[in-house]
């Protein structure tokens, strides 16, 4: 008799941790499918819609192969600098148009490459560099400390930046 309840007891702890381990798997599904994750992931906020590379080799590889111009964000999270800039860039309906004419990168990490970083490693700072790998260092912003800045008041100055790139991505090649 001692035996049977065992066996019993046994088995409906077996069947309550399959019933458990059914709902939290059903669970996690419903969550995953509901909301994409790889572009949020990529876009960290700048612009959702728009097809951001993962790093930074890739990026260079896209826009010499696509012939476009490539456009990196470098900024951090908890900067706030950073966060204003982010919120007025992926508000503002014509350049979220104009970008995506670009191959777009955004980085929360300097990189090793010092071309990225011409006049200093501060955040936000944003560089274009053409298809032929050049960096731009004709399309700057308004701080000749911090060439490469942009504050939200400088969205205009951006915007007509994104132009010029791609203008002169047209003149030259």
């Amino acid at each position: 008799a001692m035996e049977k309840s065992y066996v019993s007891m046994f088995l409906l702890l077996v069947a309550i941790s399959c019933a458990l381990a059914k709902d939290v798997g059903k669970k996690e599904t419903k969550e995953t499918t509901a909301k994409p994750k790889l572009p949020q992931t990529l876009s960290r906020g700048w612009g959702d819609q728009l097809i951001w590379t993962q790093t930074y080799e890739e990026a260079l590889f896209r826009a010499k192969h696509s012939n476009k111009p490539l456009m990196i964000i470098h900024h951090l999270d908890e900067c706030p600098h950073s966060q204003a800039l982010k919120k007025v860039f992926a508000e503002h309906k014509d350049i979220q148009k104009l970008a995506e004419k670009f191959i777009l990168l955004n980085l929360v990490y300097e990189t090793t490459d010092k071309h990225l970083s011409p006049d200093g490693q501060y955040v936000p700072r944003i560089l274009f560099i053409d298809p032929s790998l050049t960096v731009r260092a004709d399309i700057t912003g308004r701080y000749s400390n911090r060439l490469y800045a942009y504050e939200p008041s400088d969205i205009s100055l951006l915007y007509s930046n994104m132009q010029k790139a791609l203008k002169l991505l047209k003149t030259e090649l």
